[in-house]
């Protein structure tokens, strides 16, 4: 398909969407209740509301009903029209025009405007305002992006703007064969410039936060709820059906069942896995599992010695038995992780790495030798902290893997666990030697996992492989999606040589819903699953 072939295809998509856009859909017959609100439970503390400085699921999960950007998903994870209506990509395939609705306004009843994106994404980009996502708009290939967020060009220079009130021109440095799908996520959301810039750190607060999609900030008491109400002037208020919705942050999982059981929770952000047997038995139809587009590590520092040795990282990697992490001890349908992106990828075909097509015997011989040629053996055993954020699941987890390490290696863990915030501070100051983490995709496509690990990516480790940035480099330029699955194939088999972090399983997504709420989605591996699609029946 030639690039002219594709600009006109962008608009049919974009304007087939049009008509099919997220909202409620109320199927026939079904009878809704007069009361119109619902409970979600959160897991942690969100710790921004602003979507810019966005970068964990506590919080996007909030911002998504609040705020939303060009696209948005639909419920089987389909990118669909959002604030823009309808676009199209240029014939060099590194031009994008997006055509804002021109009935979106914000929840104080102002426009929005192409200027509202174009500062918004600038904000994003400064190095001045230090968001946490500032490298995600490297990776989308925004014109000089890169050389902004270094302080090498000024930020007027960053590749977009805006056109007229309801045209946004984004330039990019590159052609991104999978650009607007990247837009789905928070971190290129608008924000209201005015209360952004009168009020500082304080404009997501309730009296002073303007926010652009279905709800708007009501009340929030930190570590007991977040309360949104339904914002009337949303362009898309006459398909919104949920009156309000509240978020509680619950990291005690049993705590959370409990509530759910007693009805005053009607979604839940997970549930005590040693439940999982007697809850598929005994409430079936309250019981989701999705696919998921998530991925569980535990991360080296690899400032960190001796985790700058690959030997030792690979042997702690090679020796956790990862069919009794998912079968044993999680047992909700996740699959064993030898490599960085999941299979619920679209489109993605994985390598096959040496180290897991052998036995957990073999691994465990090479795991031994590894660590001997490291140094450490049984009159040098191997000492660390694992840290990770409170959650009963985590503990657990974490409990049986240092287990692992001790009968297999002989080595000694320290677990330590941490409040949410403090422990994403720990990971940004890489205040840290091994550390929980996971990765939950921004968008469908195998880069949002591996560009992660590039030596410009978020990546907490600290890692840095020249073949790797190679192999992302290439695939972002490769011709068509096989050649592209190919280049990805190689960043994950050096990956798999150098184990800058451990992979121990893929998602799945597993939550309670009551049988009363409708809308739902199933379909969508993302972890997307927005208050605006769902309705209470009677």
């Amino acid at each position: 398909m030639n690039a002219l072939k594709s600009s006109v295809v962008a608009i049919a998509v974009a304007m087939a969407c049009a008509a099919n856009v997220q909202a409620a859909d109320v199927p026939a017959g079904v009878k809704l209740a007069k009361v119109q609100e619902i409970v979600r439970g959160n897991g942690d503390e969100v710790p921004t509301l602003d979507p810019t400085f966005s970068s964990d699921t506590a919080s996007s999960r909030v911002i998504q009903d609040m705020f939303e950007g060009l696209v948005s998903e639909g419920l089987n994870g389909d990118v669909v029209p959002a604030l823009a209506e309808s676009w199209e990509v240029d014939d060099t395939g590194m031009v994008y025009t997006y055509h804002l609705r021109k009935d979106a306004k914000w929840s104080n009843g102002e426009p929005i405007t192409a200027a509202d994106f174009e500062y918004s994404l600038k904000r994003a980009i400064n190095p001045a305002t230090a968001a946490p996502y500032a490298w995600y708009l490297t990776m989308a290939r925004f014109n000089n992006a890169e050389a902004i967020n270094k302080g090498e060009k000024p930020i007027d220079e960053l590749g977009v703007k805006a056109v007229d009130a309801h045209t946004l021109k984004i330039t990019l440095d590159q052609p991104v064969p999978y650009f607007t799908k990247m837009m789905v996520h928070p971190s290129t959301y608008p924000v209201y410039k005015e209360v952004v810039e009168k009020y500082g750190d304080n404009w997501t607060k309730p009296e002073h936060i303007v926010t652009s999609s279905a709800y708007k900030l009501s009340k929030w008491v930190l570590n007991e709820r977040i309360v949104l109400e339904r914002n009337e002037r949303y362009w898309n208020n006459d398909k919104t059906v949920i009156n309000q919705v509240t978020y509680l942050p619950i990291q005690d999982l049993t705590a959370e069942y409990n509530r759910f059981r007693t009805g005053e929770i009607d979604i839940t952000s997970s549930f005590p896995l040693e439940q999982y047997k007697a809850i598929k038995k005994e409430r079936p139809d309250e019981l989701l599992t999705m696919p998921s587009l998530g991925t569980y590590y535990y991360l080296f520092n690899m400032d960190k010695a001796p985790f700058d040795d690959a030997r030792v990282r690979k042997a702690l990697a090679y020796s956790i038995d990862r069919n009794v992490v998912t079968d044993i001890i999680l047992g909700q349908g996740q699959l064993p992780a030898y490599g960085v992106t999941p299979p619920s990828v679209s489109g993605f075909e994985a390598p096959k790495l040496a180290w897991g097509e052998i036995s957990q015997k073999e691994r465990n011989k090479k795991a031994k030798e590894l660590l001997a040629e490291a140094g450490y053996g049984p009159n040098n055993p191997l000492e660390f902290e694992l840290v990770y954020n409170t959650s009963e699941s985590h503990k657990k987890l974490a409990l049986v893997v240092s287990s692992m390490w001790k009968k297999n290696l002989g080595v000694n863990v320290e677990l330590a666990n941490q409040e949410w915030k403090t422990f994403l501070e720990k990971l940004r100051e890489k205040n840290f030697e091994l550390a929980r983490y996971a990765w939950v995709g921004d968008y469908n496509e195998a880069s949002t996992f591996l560009s992660y690990f590039e030596s410009h990516g978020m990546n907490y480790s600290g890692w840095s492989n020249i073949d790797y940035d190679k192999a992302m480099s290439s695939a972002i330029k490769a011709p068509n999606d096989n050649k592209r699955n190919q280049f990805y194939q190689k960043a994950e088999q050096v990956f798999a040589e150098e184990m800058p972090a451990i992979p121990l399983y893929f998602y799945t997504r597993s939550v309670l819903k009551q049988t009363k709420v409708g809308g739902y989605s199933i379909e969508n591996a993302g972890d997307a699953r927005f208050t605006r699609d769902m309705y209470i029946t009677q």
